[in-house]
């Protein structure tokens, strides 16, 4: 991928951004608990699991001995992150000397978590709600990204009419579309930027945008985070009733829909909402959910571009960036049933 000027800062990030009396707060939900243990490196995590039944502070001196020579660096990493986190708090003593203590909201919730167990979020509804197959969810959810990101590059390209919520279009018009002419608004530099991420680092800006506007809409952001991150704990394909959220978690729910995120369905009487794969990896990091993905652009010295693709998207993209010679039909005899495009610059 290459180095673009926005960054996508994952839920972490935005956890330690928040005040301390917020992050408190966060912490009497033990299932943040679980998300933000999940989150930290690995040797935060034995840091946290190691002292989490210590009743007092543990030094520093004692941390450092649990780590080889070569592993100093992480140490510092792994401390700066607790402590950004509000998991260790920090005590000075009159040697100047360092102990760590876990917070007391997360040091309690997690115990009784781990312990006893907890209850999930919300229950599934019953089985006799019909429900799509892995494969039709994950396809739901992809065109549904692809519609979304067609609408940012040019409101005529999306394949279906979609209408996005004010909370969304907000989000395009901070950084990602010029408003210097209404009828016709043009990608801005970072919009540009935004099309050549990757999927897991789009949508980690598009969700810090959205949390970031959510005072403008009469949401705390702290309540919208607790949210986001217990959605994390739903399963993926299974239905939840609506009925089930608060009236802000029900306006979040149809945002998120329009991401492709979870899909809304309605019955007779009762309507509900299926997580998707992008839902239940909200609380994954960005290095942990990245992985290597097999191109489809081939490059000749001679400035020519093969592109073997059915996306319309990245049909789309790449003709911001260079001139469509010819499109050739969709052959059976080639792999995936991929369609050819050739490009020039």
């Amino acid at each position: 991928m290459p180095q673009v000027r926005i960054i996508a800062k994952n839920f972490m990030d935005m956890v330690a951004s928040l005040p301390a009396m917020k992050l408190d707060s966060l912490y009497q939900n033990a299932y943040i608990c679980e998300a933000i243990l999940r989150s930290l490196p690995p040797l935060a995590k034995k840091y946290v699991v190691q002292i989490l039944f210590f009743d007092g502070p543990v030094s520093g001196k004692l941390l450092e001995q649990w780590v080889l020579d070569d592993g100093v660096t992480k140490h510092r990493v792994a401390i700066d992150r607790l402590i950004q986190l509000r998991i260790f708090i920090e005590v000075t003593d009159k040697k100047r000397e360092s102990s760590y203590k876990l917070n007391q909201t997360f040091q309690a919730n997690l115990q009784k978590h781990l312990t006893n167990g907890g209850v999930l979020p919300r229950e599934t509804m019953a089985a006799t709600v019909k429900l799509p197959s892995s494969e039709d969810l994950d396809t739901y959810a992809l065109e549904q990204w692809e519609c979304f990101l067609l609408l940012l590059i040019s409101s005529g390209q999306a394949e279906k009419p979609t209408s996005l919520s004010s909370s969304m279009m907000k989000i395009f018009q901070r950084g990602l579309l010029s408003q210097r002419d209404r009828d016709a608004p043009r990608l801005t530099e970072g919009g540009f930027q935004f099309l050549l991420m990757d999927t897991n680092a789009q949508l980690w800006y598009i969700i810090r945008e959205y949390i970031s506007n959510s005072e403008e809409r009469g949401t705390d952001p702290a309540d919208l985070i607790s949210f986001l991150l217990e959605l994390s704990f739903h399963v993926t394909g299974e239905a939840y009733n609506i009925n089930t959220l608060t009236e802000i978690q029900r306006n979040t729910i149809k945002d998120l829909a329009e991401l492709g995120l979870v899909k809304l369905q309605q019955g007779r009487k009762e309507s509900w909402f299926i997580p998707t794969k992008l839902a239940t990896n909200l609380s994954v990091s960005l290095t942990d959910s990245s992985s290597r993905k097999q191109g489809y652009v081939v490059v000749e010295t001679n400035f020519r571009l093969y592109a073997y693709s059915t996306s319309k998207l990245h049909c789309e993209i790449l003709r911001l960036f260079s001139k469509i010679e010819y499109q050739l039909p969709k052959p059976y005899s080639w792999g995936n049933n991929k369609r050819k495009f050739v490009f020039s610059f």
